[in-house]
């Protein structure tokens, strides 16, 4: 069995390469540039007019992970339609020309952001609910889904979703480095007393489902939510994080509400959305269609994330 993997040299697809190496099964690495991966076969970028053929000649099965990944200050004078063309249209040039290739699978790693940003207290997004995207990444991830599910009843290509909320692990980089840099140099942080609950996922569980989901029989025609199946607040991340380093946590009890306020005052809506609302996934029901679990704790995901963050970054 040979899997090829779009997006291998990001930080999602080196963790599924390792996976794979781990499994004993064959990778075929298909990355824009070359990057020095064994076996790395180079497509170049992710468009509606890439030639996939003869990169996936001989595998069985796709994780698809390369996109146009969400930005926070996007300068193109038309996001949305930057957006369409990479993650929706070259997904789906990708999945037509992996079924004139053979191939038989396609797992397509898409996003929560397709059902929304936030979930109700008492609430979790569910797998078979209407898509609502919020943001032009969203919304072509959602597009990209509904085109795939098209092409597979019209080709017999066996399409299998998995959405990941935010992932993080060794090497995470953006806020969640951010995050940690704070708390390792005991800088005071307002986020004592903000009780919400989301749901993460460690990239090593994330790469462990998207295994599950190229290689058992019931993962066919299904939609998956990546998680590690416990939810967290902004506060009880913050402290493991800080125990993960060695670090005596300097959280100050501000009420959640004070806090929104203030970053909104101050023009951070999406950052006070972050720290304080909730956005949880029905997860279980999937996982046991393909009998899975999280091979990895919350915490020691967390702890493994702040110790490699110690022993190898300078803290200033």
């Amino acid at each position: 069995m040979t899997i090829a993997v779009t997006g291998a040299n990001g930080f999602v697809g080196r963790a599924v390469l390792a996976a794979l190496e781990q499994a004993g099964i064959e990778s075929r690495p298909l990355v824009r540039r070359h990057c020095e991966l064994p076996k790395e076969t180079l497509v170049g970028d992710l468009s509606p007019g890439t030639n996939w053929l003869q990169a996936l000649s001989g595998c069985d099965t796709v994780i698809h992970l390369a996109a146009r990944v969400h930005v926070m200050s996007d300068r193109s004078q038309d996001p949305l339609a930057q957006f369409r063309s990479t993650n929706c249209a070259g997904t789906l040039r990708l999945a037509d020309q992996a079924h004139q290739s053979g191939v038989k699978r396609l797992v397509f790693v898409s996003s929560v952001k397709v059902l929304g940003e936030f979930t109700l207290p008492g609430t979790s997004f569910q797998r078979d609910q209407q898509l609502n995207p919020a943001d032009t990444y969203g919304m072509s991830k959602a597009e990209a889904e509904t085109g795939l599910i098209r092409l597979a009843a019209r080709t017999g290509l066996e399409v299998v979703i998995v959405r990941p909320p935010l992932v993080y692990g060794p090497g995470v980089g953006a806020n969640f480095l951010q995050l940690m840099r704070w708390v390792a140099r005991g800088v005071p942080l307002p986020l004592g007393a903000i009780f919400n609950q989301r749901t993460l996922v460690s990239v090593e569980n994330l790469a462990s489902l998207l295994l599950a989901c190229a290689t058992a029989p019931a993962a066919a025609g299904n939609i998956f939510h990546a998680g590690d199946g416990e939810d967290v607040s902004t506060t009880h991340l913050l402290q493991i994080l800080s125990e993960g380093m060695g670090r005596k946590s300097r959280l100050v009890p501000v009420p959640a509400t004070l806090l929104r306020v203030g970053l909104n005052l101050i023009g951070a809506q999406k950052i006070a959305q972050r720290l304080c609302d909730n956005l949880q996934l029905e997860t279980a029901s999937g996982w046991d269609k393909i009998n899975w679990s999280p091979p990895v704790s919350l915490r020691l995901g967390l702890q493994r994330t702040a110790q490699h963050f110690m022993n190898s970054i300078e803290v200033k």
